[in-house]
């Protein structure tokens, strides 16, 4: 019998530790609806346990997790069978063609008969838009092109639950742009769609709700706009000398600091006016991010 939330995933109290002592995950809790939902954090955060643990991989110390209206500790099968999933470190194999592999990827989710799997890659590889390189050997295919590949066998069996880690890692800036359209198109075929990442552009152009992910805590959970609204008046940008860099970025959290004529062009975070020419600047998630890992949930802001 399901769950309730059978709509979403719910995470309970989640806390991992692996052995030896280090404690990945404290005590984690977090709901996950249908769309684009992106888990932001520096690398170490704890994020890729997080997600080993949710496509059953991982077995938890602690806590309760629901996917799909499927409860962990007793339906690990049908949360298998409900979630295709795309790890950071994504394996193929060289000597087989799009489509044979697929193939292979389909008969392993006991996908079948031949026919059924045959229709069934021919439609993954069209989502994906690999279908006119259905032939050509994995090893040949670009970076970009794998990653697509990645995505399609996620997607064999229609799974309601799609999980990628680091989804751009590794992307030409045309390829990420491509990338991430082609996640926002599968968001609308209501599926629930977790990326995990630590590069805030994937998050900020597609995703409608995030969690922030440090220390193997959730120090932040709500929409974007929501997390940039809290600096509205705190981020400004100038242009300053070079022997002043390195003081300014001692002082506050820094978010660029681009070479200009003579200097730098400094975008920061500050609760008030620093000292010179600066101008107020409207905060973007990069702005957010940066400085609510640096100090923001730990409750000093300059």
């Amino acid at each position: 019998m399901k769950a309730d939330n059978s709509d979403a995933i719910s995470v309970r109290n989640l806390t991992h530790r692996y052995p030896g002592g280090r404690t990945a995950l404290r005590d984690v809790s977090l709901d996950v609806p249908p769309g684009l939902f992106g888990l932001l954090g520096p690398n170490g955060a704890g994020k890729t346990t997080l997600m080993r643990i949710l496509v059953t991989l991982l077995k938890p110390t602690s806590g309760r997790i629901s996917v799909g209206g499927f409860e962990l500790r007793r339906h690990r099968r049908e949360i298998r069978r409900s979630i295709g999933y795309l790890p950071q470190e994504f394996s193929n194999f060289p000597k087989l063609s799009a489509r044979e592999f697929l193939d292979y990827s389909a008969r392993l989710k006991g996908l079948g008969p031949r026919r059924r799997r045959g229709e069934l890659v021919d439609k993954a590889l069209a989502d994906v838009g690999l279908f006119e390189a259905r032939d050509r050997k994995a090893g040949r295919l670009s970076g970009g092109m794998k990653r697509r590949l990645g995505i399609a066998q996620t997607l064999i069996g229609d799974p309601r639950v799609i999980i990628i880690d680091e989804p751009t890692t590794g992307l030409d800036p045309e390829e990420r742009v491509r990338f991430r359209n082609l996640l926002s198109d599968l968001a609308r075929r209501d599926k629930i769609i977790i990326l995990s990442t630590h590069i805030v552009g994937d998050i900020s152009s597609t995703c409608s709700r995030l969690a922030l992910l440090d220390e193997g805590r959730i120090v932040f959970d709500g929409t974007p706009g929501e997390l940039t609204s809290g600096y509205r008046g705190r981020v400004w940008t100038a242009a300053i000398a070079n022997a002043d860099l390195e003081a300014f970025k001692a002082k506050y959290p820094v978010v660029s600091a681009v070479p200009a004529a003579d200097g730098f062009r400094l975008r920061l975070v500050a609760g008030r006016t620093p000292d010179g020419p600066w101008e107020p600047a409207e905060p973007n998630l990069e702005d957010a991010y940066v400085a609510f890992m640096a100090d923001g949930w730990r409750g000093s802001r300059e």
